[in-house]
């Protein structure tokens, strides 16, 4: 199986994420900055590195003047670095704009009923 590459780009108000293979992008994400959990980040990760069948570093592109603590609540809180058996971060300061452009064509998705709970 090839190997996915992970790169995080933290941007003020959103988090870029994108997964490729020597094949192409494979997972593009804009998501919130601020999760609702501490761990929702690095379960998303584990779990691309368990769809992967390999470990992940994820490269994370940031500003130069970043300091981890302004990401308590997208990094799991007090314990950074939030790594595992399966997830790495590689912290690299930001060289080269990143950009994520839509993210394929969802139409189909879109005509799936929403789920609305209950029995």
């Amino acid at each position: 199986m090839p190997e996915w590459t992970t790169r995080l780009r933290l941007d003020p108000k959103t988090l870029l994420l994108l997964v490729t293979t020597p094949e192409g992008d494979i997972l593009r994400a804009r998501l919130p900055r601020r999760p609702k959990s501490p761990r929702a980040l690095l379960t998303l990760l584990e779990g691309i590195a368990l769809w992967s069948g390999k470990e992940i570093t994820v490269a994370t592109s940031v500003d130069a003047n970043w300091v981890p603590s302004d990401d308590d609540a997208l990094f799991g809180g007090g314990f950074w670095p939030a790594e595992t058996n399966l997830v790495r971060y590689q912290i690299l300061p930001r060289r080269v704009p990143c950009r994520i452009r839509g993210v394929g064509d969802f139409r189909k998705l879109y005509r799936i009923p929403k789920f609305r709970g209950g029995a």
